[in-house]
């Protein structure tokens, strides 16, 4: 069983190794003139009990401490507002960020904390049990921005009012006369599109509208989902007359599509995204979006991360902020002889 890292000292490793306590020394502080084999022994038995050097043990909070952000997926513009919020709250608290991907290396945890960091911050990242306990042995605090899935009571995470940015998107369409809605959305077991789905189907529920079973789409939180699933719903015998999107580069697939078919957009089809990234802004025409205050975010993730690593309690595991609708020029009231 590993042993508590606290409490594992040299002449716990030096007795399970069967060397002694100046070997293990030596292997510690890098030195040469150990024979490979029990270099080999040492080491292995090293990250068994997530032994850490004393120079890692202490409980000062040093002068700049060192957050680790990592991300589980490729670094689009999602990633590159909360990174934005992440760095500004650093520069202002006097803490530094190293960014990386996400790694399940063995040991990981403990090569996060003898690397110096003081706390880790997972964005869209999931952690399973055995994460947890890795970290939790190593003393580094975790903090997930935007999960992918419900927040766990173990975890402390920084997510968006997703409900609401789907009832909010859905609430607007349907206020422009369209009641042919349709949602494409990411993974079908991501609690945030999870949460988006559910707001546009309780939009489309208390305006008394049916959605048909052809006009819900799960996929992936990218721009080929918005083109396969705009073509796919384009097709449908009653294609829709406006298309909520589960993010913008979904939207931006959606709108690619409809060009493709001669489709007008807004005026044949309306078009609404979620995050409000800079591809929302530079999109032509500019989208309807539902604002994620993606830098907001970041910022509250690195400052609950400062205060955990110094040991304080946080008043929520989970914290969400308010999303906003953000009407722009991708959306306009439904042609007459589309409605119904």
């Amino acid at each position: 069983m590993p042993t508590d890292a606290r409490r594992t000292t040299l002449a716990t490793i030096a007795r399970a190794a069967g060397v002694s306590v100046a070997t293990v020394s030596k292997v510690v502080n890098g030195r040469s003139d150990v024979a490979p084999q029990t270099r080999a022994r040492v080491q292995e038995l090293l990250y068994r009990h997530d032994y850490l050097a004393p120079v890692f043990r202490h409980t000062e909070v040093p002068q700049s401490p060192t957050i680790e952000v990592q991300f589980a997926r490729d670094l689009r513009s999602y990633a590159a507002e909360a990174v934005e919020g992440i760095v500004e709250a650093a520069a202002e608290l006097g803490a530094s960020v190293v960014i990386s991907k996400s790694s399940r290396a063995p040991h990981w945890a403990r090569d996060l904390v003898s690397a110096g960091r003081r706390a880790l911050i997972g964005v869209t990242s999931v952690y399973t049990a055995a994460h947890l306990d890795s970290l939790a042995r190593a003393g580094l605090p975790l903090v997930v921005l935007d999960p992918l899935h419900l927040p766990h009571s173990r975890v402390n995470s920084v997510g968006a009012t997703n409900f609401a940015g789907g009832l909010a998107a859905t609430q607007h369409l349907l206020s422009l006369g369209h009641r042919r809605i349709a949602y494409l959305g990411g993974p079908a077991m991501a609690a945030c599109n999870q949460a988006r789905a559910h707001g546009y189907r309780a939009a489309m529920e208390a305006a008394g509208v049916p959605v048909p079973a052809d006009y819900v789409r799960p996929g992936e939180f990218t721009h080929r989902t918005g083109l396969a699933g705009a073509a796919a719903l384009l097709e449908l015998e009653e294609p829709p007359t406006a298309v909520f999107a589960g993010n913008d580069e979904i939207a931006l697939g959606v709108i690619e599509t409809a060009r493709t078919r001669g489709l007008r957009v807004p005026e044949d089809l309306s078009v609404v995204g979620f995050d409000d990234t800079l591809l929302a802004r530079m999109a032509s025409p500019p989208l309807t979006t539902v604002r994620q205050p993606l830098r907001e975010m970041g910022g509250v993730a690195l400052r609950t991360a400062l205060r955990l690593a110094d040991g304080e309690k946080v008043e929520s595991h989970h914290i969400e902020l308010a999303t906003e609708l953000v009407a722009r020029a991708s959306t306009a009231p439904v042609r007459p002889a589309c409605r119904g």
